[in-house]
C-alpha cells in the first residue's frame, strides 16, 4: 500500500462493475487456462481502481474475491503490496516522484521540493482541493531519463524545479502537459540526438 494519508473518508457499503468495467473484466480472466483465474486478481485489482476514481474500497476488494473464488485477504495481501494500488481516497492528479537512486542523483530532491511548493502539500497528502496527491516512491524504472515523476498513467522525465513547476500549473489551468522528456532528448536516446547512424537509407 502507498503511503498516502487521507483524510477521514467513508468505505462505500458495496461495490459493482460497470458494464464496460466488465467486458474488460471477462477478457482479462478468458486470458487463463480454468483453475487458474486468480491469476486475473491483479488487472482487476487495477480495473476496479480506475473506476473509482483513483482508490480501491474494501468492497471492490471483496468483490474481487467473489469474482475470482479467491478469500478476501488474499486479495488484499496483492493490493495493499504494490505500491500503484490505493487503499485510500487520493487527488485527481497522483503525482509519483521518484527519489531512488539514480533519479536523486540527478536532482530529485528538487523536484520533489518544487512539488511541495507548487501543490502545497507534504509527502504522502492530498490538496485541500482534492486535486494533487503527492507521494514518494521507488524506481519507477525511467532511470536513464532521470528525474522523473509520475501522473496517472503518465512519465515526465528529465526533470528540473521550473520544468517541474511548469508540469503542475499546466495541471492546474486543466491544461495537458506533453509526458516523457521535458529536454533536448527523443525518449531514452542520448541529449542532442544521434551521434551515429544519422542518415536512412
Amino acid at each position: 500500500m502507498s503511503g498516502v494519508h487521507a483524510a477521514p473518508f467513508v468505505q462505500p457499503a458495496s461495490f459493482e462493475f460497470t458494464p464496460e468495467s466488465m467486458e474488460q473484466v471477462n477478457r482479462h480472466i478468458a486470458k487463463y487456462p480454468k483453475g487458474r483465474q486468480q491469476s486475473a486478481v491483479m488487472p482487476l485489482l487495477d480495473i476496479a481502481q480506475r473506476q473509482n476514481g483513483g482508490w480501491l474500497p474494501e468492497a471492490a476488494i471483496r468483490a474481487i474475491g467473489e469474482l475470482l473464488g479467491m478469500p478476501y485477504i488474499r486479495v488484499y495481501e496483492v493490493a495493499s503490496f504494490y505500491t500503484m494500488y490505493n487503499l485510500v481516497p487520493v487527488g485527481r492528479h497522483f503525482v509519483q516522484v521518484c527519489t531512488t537512486t539514480p533519479c536523486w542523483l540527478r536532482g530529485s530532491d528538487q523536484v520533489m521540493e518544487a512539488c511541495r511548493q507548487s501543490l502545497g502539500v507534504r509527502n504522502g497528502h492530498t490538496s485541500a482541493d482534492g486535486q494533487f496527491t503527492l507521494i514518494e516512491v521507488e524506481c519507477l524504472g525511467a532511470c536513464v531519463n532521470a528525474p522523473m515523476m509520475q501522473i496517472g498513467d503518465d512519465f515526465y522525465e528529465d526533470l528540473d524545479a521550473d520544468s517541474t513547476r511548469r508540469i503542475l500549473d499546466d495541471l492546474k489551468a486543466g491544461r495537458t502537459p506533453a509526458p516523457g522528456p521535458q529536454i533536448d532528448r527523443q525518449f531514452s536516446a542520448p541529449e542532442g540526438g544521434p551521434t551515429t547512424l544519422k542518415e536512412t537509407a
